[in-house]
């Protein structure tokens, strides 16, 4: 994960322990939510991690009921990574000596990859088998987070979702019938997408869910936007999910960051996920491949009228469909891939491309001669080798995948002094 949490190299990272019983009276006398922990209790460490941006208005109120949530559980520690400009930071870290539990706050003082990238960054810092990933506007109920992580311990689970969508619970928190239907339209695209890797998620845009530390940390993970919860359960693929049911609240202040730019965003993160798969990405380039004939025929069309000979017509526009072709690769497929410059990336593309076409006329050659097959159906034979082998090669060595993402060298926290007793 180094190259989405290398960041935390400009980061301030503080933490803070104060006494329980003080703490507690001071935070809940400032809020009304309910932060009481229900079900059971569990065993293994946890950090509640929690993302934020520009959320000043809700931290009183969070803190206080996580407070309460976690209350004897003195493995138990909230992380908040923070990308906000609006001093909820330095809100955290005047809060904290109040309470009872370990707070730390990771600021980013660059943030990148959106809510999913500091969720990225935050799974690098925790030191704990366990992490609860939740927001910090309440729609989540605090009180759920230990329950999640005990469920995971008595089924065995890597990854433990809170549903909204799960033995009869309704996703009331939302802020109207149109982001409503919006989340309901979203979730079954999702689903119809990865019907198998989500059969026992039923709410795979969930944003609460406890993770397994064994999952995550051996992951390939490329974050992009709110929905990381989609990012791990595709690239992670637990083999045993839980679920635990939960009514979705109304935010309790500020305003939504959803919007069209995100609601772009998750579309193309979704399209990027499901070319992950090699045989995706094949079928994906086939595709592209067979897109150039159109280009192919324009440009042969258009050479051949302006006078310009068969042979040399055809060969140009095979450059043509060559450059369109690439274009599609590099700006879609294999975008996430890409090294060096643009040119440098063209021409090493160009050459694969024409030396396949030099080696497929004597194999067409021998399979029309000495194995008697047709001559289409040997140009469709060679056509289809020609664009496996030009597969393995741009993807193997042209845009050679190297953005595997590890667990980073955190910087060491600095612990801000604690209150006296």
């Amino acid at each position: 994960m180094s190259e989405l949490a290398s960041e935390s190299l400009g980061t301030a990272l503080s933490r803070t322990r104060a006494e329980h019983q003080r703490g507690r009276e001071s935070a809940t006398a400032e809020s009304e939510i309910p932060g009481t922990a229900i079900g059971p209790r569990p065993n293994s460490p946890l950090t509640v991690l929690v993302p934020t941006y520009n959320e000043a208005e809700n931290v009183r109120p969070l803190l206080s009921a996580l407070g309460e949530a976690l209350e004897g559980l003195p493995a138990a520690r909230v992380l908040f990574v923070d990308d906000s400009t609006d001093g909820t930071d330095a809100l955290i870290r005047e809060l904290a000596p109040t309470l009872g539990i370990e707070v730390d706050v990771l600021h980013r003082e660059q943030p990148s990859g959106g809510l999913g990238g500091a969720v990225v960054a935050g799974l690098a810092a925790a030191e704990t088998p366990w992490c609860v990933v939740m927001d910090a506007d309440l729609q989540h109920p605090p009180e759920l987070a230990p329950a999640l992580v005990a469920e995971g311990e008595r089924t065995g689970a890597q990854l433990v979702v809170g549903s909204r969508y799960r033995a009869g619970h309704r996703a009331s928190g939302f802020t109207g019938p149109v982001r409503s239907l919006i989340s309901r339209l979203c979730t079954r695209l999702v689903r119809t997408t990865f019907p198998r890797t989500l059969a026992g998620i039923t709410d795979p845009m969930s944003g609460l869910f406890a993770i397994r530390r064994d999952l995550w940390e051996s992951a390939e993970l490329r974050p992009e936007g709110y929905k990381i919860l989609l990012e791990l359960a595709v690239r992670t693929r637990p083999t045993v999910v839980a679920e635990l049911p939960y009514s979705f609240r109304p935010r309790h202040a500020g305003e939504s960051k959803a919007g069209y730019a995100e609601g772009m965003r998750f579309l193309r993160h979704l399209t990027q996920l499901r070319l992950t798969g090699t045989r995706s990405r094949m079928l994906a380039f086939t595709l592209v491949g067979a897109s150039g004939m159109v280009p192919n025929l324009v440009a042969t069309w258009a050479l051949v009228r302006f006078g310009v000979g068969f042979v040399a017509a055809a060969i140009l526009a095979n450059q043509v469909a060559l450059l369109w072709n690439f274009l599609l690769i590099d700006l879609v497929l294999f975008h996430h891939r890409r090294a060096g410059r643009w040119g440098w990336r063209l021409a090493r593309f160009a050459v694969v491309g024409n030396v396949d076409l030099i080696g497929r006329i004597p194999l067409l050659s021998w399979l029309v001669r000495d194995v008697h097959i047709g001559p289409v159906w040997a140009t469709g034979v060679t056509l289809l080798a020609a664009s496996a082998l030009r597969f393995v090669i741009t993807d193997r060595a042209l845009y050679r995948s190297a953005d595997r993402i590890k667990r980073p060298e955190t910087a060491a926290p600095e612990t801000v002094p604690m209150e006296a007793p």
